[in-house]
């Protein structure tokens, strides 16, 4: 008895241990915090960093001048002259030579300038990859925000109509209710966990996306914290100033005009491989010719008599009228992608403020409360108490999906410009 005892109080250790790690594992941060560890932890922010690292390498290479080339050759094992050649049977035939190229037309220095343009291209592919998982990060914390606020909206549903079934229960005893409302009731309450239970999925595939972003181990339990997240109103930003922003910050508004600069400076690099690299070469060479011990200087350089590289210089001249063609498309999409997202916040802005400017949810949450009161004491009927139930979540719904429209579109509209709009 004893044993079983012990057992059965080990057990409740364990469950009561594991009950403290779920709780110890739950994660709860605001907005703010949540992207501070987005941009010190994401292992695809950190991959993509490394690229910047083998521009980097890349300069260092270019920088680099050619290995000089040593070569032995005519090595002879043995002496078919020993006979005449006694004093030199013990020595061996062979030759040596050492050649260096020198690269010519200032080529290293065209190709470093090629390379360190790479790297500014890498810097801002960086930035258009940091921008596109940032705007990710913040629609996804948005969409958690408001389902978790959604359920505390269903929760004061489920607590209301819970209490009431447990009253019409005990009134159905005594026979002063008919058992259709309490099963009407029922239905209800069977909705909202139905809906709930819905919701929750969702967001567990919020929750997933964000510790994917986060790099957040998959048991940790995740709870989004609100945050007062400043919005300013349309009507103090200059859609121009957007524009200006834009050009001086968007990343790809730089990149298209670094893809331009790389295939000038690409230009300018092929033809310098017009121009023939020369190789200096010395010689030495033991019982090869007359004399014993032979030592010659040689220069060697390429004919350019077929090959001027005529097809890279012409691929690189296209190159470049593609690049200004595309850089002028870019440009042209972002400004109207600002201009979109502009006039949609203002339409967003305006419509949350119309339905904010009143006191309408607090006199929602206290006609809950009213409404509930009144059924029990049989001033409203069932259908008039569904009826308000219905519009009550169907109007916090409303107003929760215009606020997280809101924060998006404002969230959208500032890494459109990849600044803050102060």
């Amino acid at each position: 008895m004893k044993v079983i005892k012990i057992i059965l109080l080990c057990i409740v250790i364990i469950l009561i241990c594991k009950q403290k790690t779920y709780a110890q594992d739950t994660l709860k941060i605001t907005v703010e915090q949540a992207e501070k560890q987005f941009l010190e932890k994401n292992l695809q922010l950190l991959a993509e960093r490394c690229n910047i690292d083998i521009a980097d390498a890349a300069i260092v290479q270019a920088k680099l001048l050619n290995n000089p080339t040593i070569g032995i050759g005519d090595v002879n094992f043995w002496n078919p002259n020993t006979a005449i050649e006694t004093g030199y049977t013990q020595s061996l035939q062979f030759s040596v030579e050492l050649e260096q190229i020198i690269r010519t037309a200032g080529k290293r220095r065209k190709l470093v300038n090629l390379e360190k343009v790479s790297k500014d291209i890498a810097i801002q592919e960086f930035e258009a990859f940091l921008l596109c998982l940032r705007t990710e990060l913040r629609i996804i914390l948005n969409e958690i925000i408001y389902m978790q606020s959604y359920m505390e909206v269903i929760k004061i549903q489920e607590t209301s109509i819970n209490h009431l079934v447990e009253i019409y229960k005990k009134n159905l005893i005594s026979r002063n209710i008919a058992k259709s409302e309490l099963i009407r009731l029922q239905s209800s309450l069977i909705e909202l966990q139905t809906e709930a239970n819905e919701i929750r999925t969702l967001l567990n595939k919020q929750y997933k996306g964000l510790k994917i972003l986060l790099n957040i181990e998959p048991q940790t339990a995740i709870s989004i914290l609100q945050s007062n997240i400043a919005i300013k109103d349309p009507d103090d930003i200059l859609l121009t100033d957007l524009w200006e922003i834009a050009k001086n910050s968007r990343p790809e508004f730089l990149l298209s005009d670094l893809n331009v600069q790389y295939n000038e400076k690409l230009l300018v690099y092929e033809k310098s491989l017009r121009a023939p690299d020369v190789g200096l070469s010395v010689n030495y060479d033991r019982y090869g010719g007359v004399w014993k011990n032979f030592v010659g200087v040689g220069v060697s350089v390429d004919i350019p008599v077929f090959s001027r590289n005529q097809g890279s210089i012409k691929m690189a001249k296209h190159k470049i009228e593609q690049s200004n063609y595309n850089a002028e498309y870019q440009k042209n999409a972002i400004l109207q992608e600002i201009t979109d997202l502009y006039y949609n916040y203002m339409i967003i802005y305006q419509f949350y403020q119309k339905i904010t400017d009143n006191d309408f949810s607090e006199d929602l949450d206290n006609m809950l409360e009213i409404y509930s009161r009144n059924l029990l004491n049989r001033n409203i009927s069932m259908l008039e108490y569904i009826d308000f139930m219905d519009a009550y979540k169907t109007t916090k719904q409303a107003i929760l999906t215009a606020k997280k429209n809101l924060y998006t579109s404002f969230a959208e509209l500032q890494f459109s410009i990849n600044n803050e709009i102060l």
